[in-house]
């Protein structure tokens, strides 16, 4: 059995991490330095390069500011204002989606290129 299966049926487990789930991104702080939790996904590998690729150019550059704020914050070891932290509103997924879409159309490539003929 996976740990996440195990997880999943202890109810106590399961709201444990449903709770460090819910207090991750307050303890992280990556909010306070004006990033959204795609912002995070590391760009090193094909899937994620393709998946970027892939946004809107509106977006692509909204996170790209968010990326260079975020450097510059972290050098100046400072943080916003609280008034500009990224909410949890704001903090909606716009990678993860596109990575899920790559992820299937390279699995089913990959299941098509290894198919055999008879």
């Amino acid at each position: 059995m996976s740990f996440a299966n195990f997880v999943k049926k202890s109810k106590f487990l399961t709201n444990v991490f449903t709770s460090l789930g819910k207090v991750y991104p307050d303890i992280s702080g990556y909010r306070r330095i004006g990033l959204k939790y795609d912002d995070l996904i590391s760009e090193e590998n094909d899937v994620v390069k393709e998946a970027l690729r892939r946004l809107p150019v509106n977006v692509a550059d909204a996170r790209t500011l968010r990326l260079r704020q975020a450097f510059q914050l972290s050098v100046a070891h400072a943080e916003l204002p609280k008034e500009k932290w990224t909410t949890p509103e704001e903090d909606s997924p716009y990678l993860m989606p596109i990575i899920k879409e790559v992820e299937a159309e390279f699995a089913e490539k990959e299941e098509f290129d290894t198919l055999k003929s008879r």
